[in-house]
């Protein structure tokens, strides 16, 4: 058997000898468990299964795999389920990549979500989540991206009426932001045309790094006479670039909280608490640590936070020009679907960047 090669770095198995029979019933196992929530005995795997092996020949392998530490007995009289461990070497070792799911995610988003893109930031972000969480049938959790080198890419000045002026902002991610404001009595309608086309030449492009005071009062010493509105447009675009950080959009609560995992109102209560009060953490533990991994999967324990440890993880990131910006995940029990769950995250991971790509 190959070396382990766990997909979450601070996962670590010894060499374990699993042979081919081994392998064949440990993925049968736990396909079993993932279908049924039931522990799986050597009668249900010789009834499903055509392995081509007496009951006891399969009993005496479910008793290594258990002896291993891949498998244990929940109740003495029951059959047996995957530990974390188990579903590591699965996911690690005996999960075929999911191809074809992926596929078939990423003609069900570009369906969905081929008119997001109009609809700003928010909205896409918005319907990534939803469609994730019933692409995955898991929690989905999507950060916005991370805007510390965001850039404005357009700036719009419309004149509302004699004494108020509408800004829109829209910054190379797709954030869009608009801000309603008094019209300085010395400007004119027919100068706003003017003032819009000077703003975006001088904006376009421009970080919160290069708002600094020295280059705001040149800006202000060039336009003298609107002074005061351009600190307050300055002061405005500050907010939109500033880096936004736990943000977080949550989708598909309901549906995994009817999995019998979480029928015990002690742990129900404790995830529903996590994802209400520390999305900044989420958003932390969402994002990669390797981020040349397209997919991470965090099992059970190796999750830092305890309401997390009976759940598992499975993350990836979206990219702007290739660079990582944002994050996105599934959260359900560690009985859920690894392949529907990676190919979930694959594809929406893909059709975000390919998104912002468009939008560049």
């Amino acid at each position: 058997m190959k070396r382990l090669k766990p997909s979450f770095p601070s996962s670590r198995f010894k060499v374990l000898p699993l042979n081919d029979r081994h392998q064949r019933i440990l993925r049968a196992t736990v396909k079993s468990y993932i279908d049924t929530a039931e522990p799986v005995g050597s009668k249900t795997l010789t009834r499903q299964y055509d392995f081509g092996l007496s009951p006891a020949t399969i009993r005496n392998a479910m008793a290594a795999l258990e002896e291993w530490g891949l498998l244990f007995q929940p109740h003495t009289s029951a059959g047996r389920i995957p530990s974390d461990s188990g579903y590591r070497v699965y996911v690690d070792e005996l999960l075929a990549p999911p191809t074809q799911l992926i596929q078939q995610m990423r003609q069900a988003l570009s369906d969905y979500l081929l008119e997001e893109r109009h609809q700003g930031l928010e909205g896409l972000l918005q319907s990534a989540a939803r469609i994730l969480a019933s692409l995955s049938g898991c929690v989905a959790l999507v950060t916005v991206p991370r805007s510390a080198l965001a850039r404005v890419r357009h700036l719009q000045l419309v004149g509302v009426d004699e004494g108020r002026v509408l800004i829109i902002v829209v910054t190379d991610s797709l954030q869009t932001r608009s801000f309603l404001l008094d019209l300085p009595s010395l400007l004119v309608v027919s100068e706003l045309e003017l003032l819009n086309n000077f703003l975006n030449a001088e904006l376009y492009n421009r970080t919160l790094g290069d708002l600094s005071p020295a280059w705001i009062d040149e800006l202000c010493h060039r336009f003298h006479q609107y002074a005061d509105f351009l600190r307050t447009v300055s002061t405005l675009l500050k907010k939109v670039l500033q880096p936004m950080t736990g943000q977080v959009f949550i989708s598909g609560v309901g549906e995994i909280l009817r999995q019998p995992e979480f029928a015990e109102p002690e742990r129900m209560q404790s995830l529903v608490q996590l994802l209400e009060d520390e999305r900044e953490r989420l958003s932390l533990l969402i994002t990669p640590s390797d981020t040349h991994e397209q997919v991470v999967v965090r099992i059970g324990a190796e999750n830092p936070l305890e309401p997390m440890q009976f759940c598992s993880l499975v993350s990836g990131t979206y990219c702007y020009n290739q660079v990582p910006v944002g994050s996105l995940g599934v959260l359900g029990p560690t009985r859920l679907p690894y392949d529907r769950a990676i190919a979930s995250v694959r594809a929406t991971a893909e059709h975000l960047s390919a998104t912002l790509a468009l939008a560049g």
